[in-house]
């Protein structure tokens, strides 16, 4: 499986992008703040954007710093460097350890801020380090692991983890390789467009790959303001959106704010969820809640791309890879990957995630039914070890998602003299209760159902759960 595109290719699929939004014309394209783009205004904006870049000295292949969330000028300002054949890093919000990680990996030159609208453009040379002259170092050389995208004629992209257990890991992609998959030819031109909305940030593979999914599609980008289930609700609601791809903990957040009553979701046909596990009783719930939308367990890491996936059913945690540009092994309960849209490698860490066969070790512990599904049991490194004994927190979390007593829950281990870790939970109950009154019921509700290692020593109530910016529960504790 090649990880290339032809490169006499590559320049040729570049401008057939712009020139295909062209000729859809008047088809809407983005919604953004109740205004609507069409593909030919998205077109134009791709078009001028690039000469205004180029006028500003942007030059092909040096990487540019995109400090931008979902807008209709941040779409055409990504596609613009991509048809300029840049290396592209999209930060939505510029903290401290994501500047210090571009500016020592990514040898960033340009740092490019554009008005939602796309009217106004800012191109500001990248300063190597705060506090130094503008355009001092950064970037002075090519970084060697940009050549292959130089001798192929391609663009790239990096994004950048979370950062949850270090530093950010800086992962380079071939830009054309993953548009020329994710994006297709966009030869499904229906009567009837497909609204989908912006759910996940803009500097994320899976935000990356929802906007590809429109255009392969033909579809209508649906971008929120803010990400709340008040608004995004709403959104679903003005806009009949028929695809939601979000995170579980998110889901769970619509549920227990009650948001799927107070809002009219019935155009949804398809929720697809991925970036973490989901509980067994919250798809029970969201498919009680929600019995016209069809659930979709998604699966992708930043370094493999979106794999397009095939659930066992809407009540069903298993699902299928079903990629044929993805190849998939199970080594000692770990899911290893092998994609088409595989990640050229870290810019500031050891490729050690790469078996030596150049396999990617996800770090995803699953099961394998006989049928081929799969199922995520959890990730390797937020397994608990109680004195030698093994504790997956997500199947302590989703027998406690059967209290109706818990709106939401959090399992973790915390460091024990004497065990080597310990079970700890988080709990946001449904009403009033104390911590006693929660401890106890934690642990009658858990007995007999689970091991006695298992339960945890130690519950905390709290009133919102730790989550990342990206919507996901946050397990490590310092």
């Amino acid at each position: 499986m090649s990880d290339e595109l032809d490169r006499r290719d590559a320049p040729d699929r570049r401008d057939e992008l712009a020139e295909r939004f062209a000729r859809l014309g008047d088809r809407p394209a983005v919604i953004d703040k109740g205004r609507t783009h069409s593909y030919g205004d998205l077109a134009r904006a791709i078009r001028t954007t690039a000469d205004r870049l180029r006028e500003r000295g942007v030059a092909p292949h040096e990487a540019v710093v995109l400090n931008a969330d979902f807008s209709f000028g941040s779409i055409a300002t990504l596609l613009a460097l991509y048809l300029n054949r840049n290396v592209v890093v999209p930060l939505v919000a510029f903290t401290e350890g994501a500047l210090r990680t571009v500016n020592d990996s990514c040898a960033p030159r340009h740092l490019v801020k554009v008005a939602d609208d796309g009217s106004e453009l800012v191109v500001e040379p990248m300063a190597a380090d705060p506090g130094t002259e503008p355009g001092a170092e950064s970037g002075a050389s090519t970084p060697e692991a940009y050549r292959p995208l130089v001798e192929a004629g391609a663009a790239g992209l990096v994004l950048l983890s979370s950062g949850s257990t270090g530093a950010p890991k800086a992962i380079l992609h071939n830009l054309d390789t993953l548009v020329a998959e994710k994006a297709g030819s966009g030869d499904r031109v229906g009567s009837r467009t497909t609204n989908i909305l912006m759910f996940l940030l803009f500097d994320h593979i899976g935000g990356i790959n929802s906007l590809l999914g429109v255009f392969k599609v033909n579809g209508t980008a649906v971008l929120p303001a803010r990400r709340t289930p008040e608004e995004i609700c709403a959104l679903i609601e003005e806009h009949g959106i028929r695809l939601l791809p979000t995170s579980p903990t998110f889901l769970n957040l619509i549920l227990i704010g009650d948001y799927h009553r107070k809002h009219d979701l019935s155009s949804l046909r398809m929720i697809s969820y991925g970036t973490e596990p989901m509980p067994e009783e919250l798809l029970r719930r969201l498919h009680t809640a929600l019995p016209r939308a069809r659930l979709l367990q998604t699966f992708g890491t930043s370094e493999t791309g979106i794999s397009a996936t095939t659930s066992e059913s809407s009540e069903s945690t298993y699902f299928r890879i079903s990629d044929e540009n993805v190849r998939y092994r199970i080594v000692d309960g770990e899911l290893q990957l092998k994609s088409r849209t595989q990640f050229m490698g870290y810019l500031n860490y050891p490729d050690d995630s790469l078996t030596e066969d150049g396999w990617f070790r996800t770090g995803d512990l699953v099961e394998e039914k006989e049928d081929g599904f799969l199922k995520v049991k959890g990730r390797a490194k937020e397994v608990i070890n109680v004195g030698g004994e093994k504790v997956l927190p997500l199947e302590l979390e989703s027998i406690l998602l059967g209290s109706p007593l818990i709106d939401d829950c959090v399992v973790y281990g915390r460091p024990n003299s004497i065990t080597g870790q310990s079970v700890c939970v988080d709990v946001k109950p449904s009403g009033p209760m104390t911590r006693a009154e929660a401890r106890r019921h934690v642990r009658e509700f858990l007995e007999g159902k689970v091991e006695p290692f298992k339960l945890p020593a130690k519950v905390n109530l709290v009133e919102e759960l730790r989550m990342s910016e990206r919507f996901k529960k946050q397990r490590i504790r310092a």
